[in-house]
């Protein structure tokens, strides 16, 4: 059994694959300026035990929402040490968005959901397409309604960017995707 992953490697390997793939390879065109101006707030769940951590992204809702979008746009929750299947982590992602709904955030916050082994459905476990998805760790993702809208608005042909980033990431390959080095324990705490 391998030891659990300490919050302050999770922070630093998430940390990692943000600036390498999300914002180095532009998966994300917004990502870059709340980076920029500090207005992620990163929340780390360390038990191995997955229910509570419904519970936990309530909680970081709720901070989120009571903040101002200027100081923390948005939230990252990264679960390192529960739910290594990704159709677990999928099924819990989807208990979960129920759950935001009916604790009134329903038109208020969006979830993604990244996973090490997250896989669109028909494809391939090893199509690098599924790699627009994956992070080091099952990671929960809270974002304002409204900066999202904004953003989308800015950015011309929104509905682009996944097809943008399907192409970057097969002219990438593999071999590219793994010098990036962003998977589990690349980065030094």
């Amino acid at each position: 059994m391998t030891a659990p992953v300490t919050a302050a490697q999770a922070l630093a390997d998430t940390e990692r694959w943000l600036a390498r793939a999300v914002i180095g390879l532009n998966l994300c065109p917004f990502a870059k300026a709340v980076h920029v101006k500090g207005q992620i707030h990163w929340a780390v769940y360390l038990a191995e035990d997955e229910h509570q951590l419904i519970d936990a992204l309530v909680a970081e809702a709720e901070a989120l929402v009571a903040c101002d979008a200027s100081v923390r746009d948005t939230t990252l929750l990264i679960a390192p040490n529960t739910l290594p299947d990704f159709l677990d982590f999928n099924d819990l992602a989807a208990r979960a968005e129920r759950k935001l709904a009916r604790a009134g955030f329903d038109g208020v916050l969006q979830l993604a959901s990244f996973h090490p082994r997250f896989q669109f459905g028909g494809t391939e476990l090893d199509d690098i397409g599924n790699a627009t998805n994956r992070a080091p760790y099952p990671t929960l993702h809270l974002l304002r309604e409204d900066s999202v809208s904004r953003a989308v608005d800015a950015f011309p042909e929104a509905e682009a960017i996944f097809e943008r980033n399907i192409n970057t990431l097969q002219a990438l390959g593999h071999t590219g995707w793994a010098a990036l080095d962003v998977g589990p324990g690349a980065a030094k705490p």
